[in-house]
């Protein structure tokens, strides 16, 4: 109910700035001529994928763990699987594991280190407690370190704040939304750029020049959104 408006509105702006920036004043052919695809849909594995998927979704609405559904979910469909797994294996990304993997080793160090007290000690001069503050502090350490360990740096500081609850509405919108800025600002993107590579080649500008306009659109309107619901 509070985000929902933000994400449906985030992908308006996607698709202006998308739609300003590449396709505005061209025109484009049209293939009239059916595409023969020769990949064989095997229907029932897809209606089994879509139940799971639907009881995953159920079981989070119903306020379960999500660690927990999110597990049983997997359980269900690896059990009950008619592929061979190694198939399935070899389209794991190792290296992107171990990078997120790595990014959460050091953003756990340099807590325990004492660092990031240190650091949002400083924050706080900036008086974090107002809403706008607060949003671009967290989009500007969501490309620092990512947005997943930008959240479990700043989760300790939110229920310090007078209203903790509108804290954690904004740390989850510009968290998510700042991961649009860069590459390097969500591992999502660099999935995105990876699995591209053989099709097109997307560089850090290319990506940047879509990332910084849709990224300050989509904060101005989170920000504003949230500030007037409150």
């Amino acid at each position: 109910m509070h985000l929902g408006p933000v994400a449906l509105g985030g992908l308006f702006l996607d698709w202006f700035v998308l739609w300003w920036l590449y396709f505005r004043g061209r025109v484009h052919d049209v293939r009239t001529e059916p595409v023969v695809n020769a990949v064989q849909i095997e229907h029932a594995a897809l209606l089994k994928a879509a139940a799971v998927a639907a009881l995953v979704l159920a079981g989070f609405l119903a306020g379960f763990s999500p660690p927990l559904v999110a597990s049983v979910g997997a359980a269900v469909l690896l059990i009950t699987r008619t592929r061979d797994p190694h198939l399935v294996y070899e389209e794991v990304d190792w290296g992107l594991l171990v990078f997120f993997v790595g990014l959460f080793l050091i953003v756990g160090g340099a807590e325990n280190a004492g660092l990031t007290r240190h650091l949002l000690g400083l924050g706080e001069r900036f008086n974090l407690q107002h809403l706008g503050v607060f949003t671009l502090v967290t989009a500007i350490l969501s490309n620092v370190v990512s947005n997943v360990p930008a959240v479990m740096l700043l989760k300790s500081l939110v229920s310090q704040f007078a209203n903790p609850h509108s804290a954690w509405l904004i740390l989850a919108m510009a968290s998510t939304l700042a991961g649009n800025l860069t590459i390097t600002g969500s591992v999502a993107n660099i999935i995105v750029v990876e699995r591209a590579q053989k099709e097109a080649v997307i560089t850090f500008f290319d990506y940047f020049r879509i990332g910084l306009p849709v990224t300050l659109l989509t904060l101005l309107f989170g920000w504003l959104w949230l500030s007037w619901i409150q």
